[in-house]
Parts: C-alpha cells; structure tokens; sequence
C-alpha cells in the first residue's frame, strides 16, 4: 500500500439548518442556525482514504485555536496521519459557511482573509515528506495566492522527482481568487505536473474558455495529463485517455447533502491506485486494462452516491464495507 499525502485547505464547515428557496422550511419563523463539520477538499479526500483502509496523510496548515483542534482531532479519529500537518498562532482555521438549496446543492461563503491554511509555505514540506513511493494529491484552492501556489508548485516538483503519481481535482471556487484572471493560468500550470485530473462538467466549460471540450481535453493530455475524468453531479460521468474514452452512469439515489460527493470520489479513486502500487511509469498501462480502470471508476461512483445520502463531509465518506 503506497501512502497517499493530500494537500491543502482544512477547515470547518457551518453547515446551515436551512433549505435556500424551500418555501416549506422559509415559510417557519426559525432562526437559522449552523453546525460545525469538519471539512475543506483535501482534508475530506485524506479522511475518505483512511476511511477506505489506506494509510493517509493531511499535509497543510491549521490555526492554533479550538477549530484547528476540532479538525485534528476528527483528522485523527478517523486514520489520517498529521506528520505533515502545521499549525500557527498568526491567522485562524478558516471557516465556510454552507447552504443547500432544494436539489441539495452547495453554496458557499468563505471566511479565510487570511486563514492558517494560507501561510503554508514550500518549507513547511518536511524534507522526508516524498520518501518511499506514493500519491500526492491537491486542488486549485492552494493557488489561490502567491504563497500557496508556489507551496503547491513545489510540493508537486518534489513529487513528481520521486516519481510519485499526482492527482488534481479543479474544485473551482471562483470566490476565493483575489484575481480571477490568475485562475487560468495557475490551472494550465498545473497540468503540467499532473497524472490524473479530476473536474466537473462546469469547471470543463471553465478551463476550455469558450473552445470545444474535445479541443480542450486534447489540450490538458497534451499538456502530460494520462487521464481526466469528468463528472456531472448524478448524471453520467466520462473519462478520457490517450488510450481510451468512455462513459459510465453513477448509482441513482436520494441526495441529502452534496458537500463531499466529489472528495468522497476522488478519494475512492486514489485509494485502489494506492493499494495496487500504482506509479506514474504503471498508470498508462492501468489506465489501458478498460476493465481495470472502470472498475476503479465504478468504485469512486460508489463512494460519492454514499456520501450524498448524509449531511457533513467527513462524517458522510463510506467506511469500505459501505461501498463492497
């Protein structure tokens, strides 16, 4: 079992009592409240592999605060390691406030101006960090300003020089960008470096920037991308390789939360490329066996249905007699 480090944000989820345009639920005189899950994409995705059974990692930056202590706790409880965790006493864990609205979809309002998780520098990369062989995983939030993105940058180089497979999920959040004409770029960039890329339908029409999306995934393979898959909430979901493309349908059922449909996913992807010992010099011929890699596929499908049917991130991912 190759270890999987999964990089980035951590923070706490609020999540709202309350349904946006249910007329059901607006139409009570009870206040609004939320409650705390522990969240943020990369700590969802560590949590959803050590859930799993595989030996994760959680690398990035907590406040020294009772929320950064909730989240490592949790982080904790739940098999992820914390040797590449950091904290600091110079911003607090960050917050997001989540809303739902009657399809059970997210929106989102982020308090991270700045967040514990925004001071990560290269050097917080302990030197052993990429010792032995694995994956390294993150999203687009870490480019989000100078100082994480070349954190990003970095840790990615590092990987890539121990021949470690990465993985990308978009998981675009136009709202965090203090420039959002840095986002394309900062994406592009990351192809580069990148085995595996993970986006939604929405963050394909966003990357391809007014191109065809048969024009733009030759782009991103070009680019050194060996497999990108795209999904489209309950709909079918397509995968593409220069080897192969194909479409596959996730299990229909009825969604109660969406937070950490895509985490739970991505980590149910990570998890058997980890447990087969996967590396960047096997993946063209993993990604070849369509049995193989639709199996993987069909399995990651299962995990984000389980996740959809609970409230919260962390506490919605599937243990792995959930999903066999």
């Amino acid at each position: 079992m190759f270890k999987v480090i999964s990089f980035g944000e951590a923070l706490v989820d609020l999540l709202s009592n309350k349904i946006s345009n249910d007329q059901a639920n607006n139409s009570n005189n009870e206040d609004e409240s939320f409650t705390k899950f522990p969240g943020g994409a990369p700590a969802n995705v560590a949590a959803a592999v050590a859930r799993l059974g595989g030996d994760a990692y959680f690398a990035g930056m907590l406040g020294d605060d009772m929320f950064g202590d909730f989240i490592a706790n949790c982080l904790q409880q739940e098999g992820v390691k914390l040797d590449f965790l950091s904290r600091t006493t110079k911003a607090k864990t960050g917050l997001a406030f989540v809303s739902l609205d009657a399809e059970r979809e997210r929106s989102f309002e982020f308090y991270r101006h700045p967040s514990a998780d925004m001071l990560f520098t290269a050097s917080h990369f302990p030197q052993h960090c990429f010792d032995g062989q694995g994956v390294f995983h993150f999203c687009s939030n870490t480019l989000t300003c100078d100082r994480l993105h070349d954190a990003t940058l970095a840790g990615l180089k590092r990987a890539q020089e121990a021949q470690w497979l990465c993985s990308f999920d978009v998981n675009l959040r136009l709202n965090l960008w203090a420039n959002i004409d840095h986002a394309m770029p900062a994406i592009w960039q990351c192809f580069e470096h990148t085995d595996l890329v993970k986006m939604s339908l929405e963050e394909l029409d966003y990357v391809a920037g007014g191109e065809t999306h048969a024009n733009t995934l030759d782009k991103i393979m070009a680019a050194g991308v060996k497999l990108i898959i795209i999904t489209d909430g309950g709909k079918p979901l397509r995968y593409f390789s220069n080897q192969a493309k194909g479409e596959m349908s996730p299990a229909q059922v009825q969604m109660v939360d969406a937070t950490a449909a895509g985490d739970a996913f991505v980590g149910g992807l990570l998890f058997p490329l980890a447990e087969q010992m996967i590396t960047p010099a096997d993946f063209e011929s993993f990604i070849t066996n369509t049995a193989q890699l639709e199996t993987s596929i069909h399995f990651a499908s299962a995990c984000g249905a389980h996740a959809v049917q609970q409230r919260g991130a962390i506490t919605s991912l599937p243990r792995l007699e959930d999903v066999i």
